[in-house]
């Protein structure tokens, strides 16, 4: 059964609530869409979900099933949005290098302090204006400059040198990374009260 697809493109919608939860459907936004204080309540896969070219202007997003590697955030700008849920290898703002990366992509006094942040990663923007989530999640400023450091340092597992040193090899636009401790633990056989004791030992990180 072929999927059906929806689309939301050339016009402005303000003040209202979006359902894009159907599992048969593929969902577009994009091309000259605007949306004002809107809730748009997810709950499909990154496949079902494209995004390109949209601007988001005090929305909420309500993320009802884990949104996993979802780079489109990275064509639209975000200002004043808030984010609820959990977003995992998610990208968000200005990534010039990206393939065709939207020129107008942003990010700004944006809420993720509702959500659950893992491996994502903000790009091309000014992260004092972001609200990050708190700990069990922990922010990383500024990744690149401070991978050597934080790779030296005696993380359990592979955290020092597969996640902390490939920070290295980030894009240069990347300003902030999130982590989740609960699932960087598990990953390598440790707590997330271990690595809160390391963190603690960092500047740069916000948890």
């Amino acid at each position: 059964m072929l999927a059906k697809k929806v689309f939301y493109e050339d016009r402005e919608i303000e003040n209202e609530r979006l359902e894009l939860t159907d599992k048969g459907s593929i969902y577009f936004l994009g091309r000259n869409l605007t949306l004002k204080n809107c809730t748009l309540v997810l709950k499909v896969s990154a496949r079902r979900l494209f995004i390109e070219g949209v601007r988001f202007i005090n929305c909420t997003f309500e993320v009802k099933q884990e949104l996993k590697n979802h780079q489109d955030w990275v064509f639209a700008s975000l200002e004043g949005c808030r984010f609820k849920g959990r977003f995992s290898g998610c990208d968000f703002g200005r990534w010039p290098t990206y393939p065709g990366a939207w020129e107008h992509a942003a990010i700004k006094d944006c809420d993720f302090s509702e959500a659950r942040l893992d491996g994502c990663r903000f790009h091309g923007c000014d992260p004092a204006t972001l609200r990050f989530p708190r700990w069990p999640c922990f922010t990383i400023l500024d990744p690149i400059r401070r991978s050597a450091a934080l790779a030296a340092m005696d993380w359990p597992g592979d955290i020092g040198s597969i996640t902390m040193k490939g920070h290295a090899r980030e894009p240069p636009s990347t300003v902030a990374v999130t982590w989740f401790a609960p699932v960087l633990a598990k990953e390598n056989g440790t707590t997330p009260e271990v690595i809160k004791a390391l963190l603690e030992k960092c500047e740069g990180v916000i948890y």
